[in-house]
């Protein structure tokens, strides 16, 4: 059974097709890394299977629900972490965890629990009851990912969940995702940071212009592509290969 489902997806923002005619499928239990260049559709898709975007051509569906006639039902079933959020800034960590937590139906006390717990596990449980305003970007990032968490989620969406987050939260995340995906959990995780991508991931998907390029595991990508690493396998896929002589114009002009 398909646990996430695309069909001839595609999608325009005035005249230019962003998403060029997406057909995917995800099984239960798998971690997807999708990744590719900046404008290449990766929010995108991930803004249509969590149903923020309901105007796209072709059919979606999650959890055998259509994304565009069931969008309430999958959002209480689903986790999406996005780079950046609203957050209501003058909101304490626990306060907005509240209210996250009573969108989702939980009770009270369970909410407070779990978010006290989850704070912790952060090293946030100090800052539980201060405004956010004053956090740094990582502190918010990290009351984000409990936001996007603290309902148990079949499915989790992420996009870029690591930005601003110091190293030992990023080894910490990268443990939850392993651990949550053995308890069964689908996780679709984009990212630009390859190395991660790389070492979590079930499934890589490449997305360039639109159009998927590449669809397999890091090992069998790496045998059709004859490259050694994802980032050389990246390059080598989506044609961006002119780094190291761009790099060394960037140089000779701050030597001028």
């Amino acid at each position: 059974m398909s646990i996430i489902q695309l069909n001839q997806v595609k999608k325009q923002y005035n005249g230019t097709y962003v998403l060029k005619g997406i057909d995917l499928s995800f099984s239960a239990g798998e971690i997807v890394g999708y990744i590719g260049p900046n404008g290449a559709g990766k929010s995108t898709t991930i803004k249509i299977l969590t149903g923020i975007i309901n105007e796209f051509e072709g059919n979606a569906t999650v959890l055998e629900m259509d994304v565009r006639q069931n969008p309430v039902e999958i959002k209480q079933r689903i986790g999406y972490i996005p780079e950046q959020a609203a957050l209501y800034e003058v909101l304490s960590p626990i306060e907005y965890l509240n209210f996250i937590g009573k969108l989702y139906q939980l009770d009270e006390n369970l909410i407070y629990k779990k978010s006290m717990d989850l704070l912790k596990l952060f090293e946030l449980d100090d800052k539980a009851n201060i405004r956010m305003n004053s956090f740094s970007k990582g502190m918010k990032q990290k009351v984000l990912l409990i936001s996007g968490l603290i309902h148990n989620p079949e499915i989790i969406f992420l996009d870029e969940p690591l930005s601003g987050l110091d190293a030992n939260a990023v080894i910490l995340v990268k443990e939850i995702l392993a651990q949550l995906k053995n308890t069964g959990k689908t996780i679709f995780y984009s990212s630009h940071i390859m190395d991660v991508v790389e070492k979590i991931s079930d499934r890589i998907i490449i997305i360039n212009k639109g159009e998927v390029i590449a669809d397999g595991t890091f090992e069998s990508l790496k045998s059709e592509a004859h490259k050694g690493s994802l980032e050389n396998i990246f390059t080598a896929l989506t044609g961006d290969t002119g780094y190291e002589s761009t790099a060394h114009d960037f140089v000779d002009i701050l030597k001028n």
